[in-house]
């Protein structure tokens, strides 16, 4: 599917576009990092 027809069928909100995305391949960039908060002393 080319990408305006993927935008029209998006915009137009009428069909679920689900199964014209390729899911394997996503992921969160973020996902596998944990952020520890710095220690701070008063």
């Amino acid at each position: 599917m080319k990408a305006k027809d993927f935008e029209e069928k998006f915009d137009a909100g009428e069909e679920d576009i689900i199964d014209d995305l390729d899911l394997s391949t996503a992921r969160r960039p973020a996902r596998t990092h944990r952020h520890t908060p710095a220690m701070t002393s008063d």
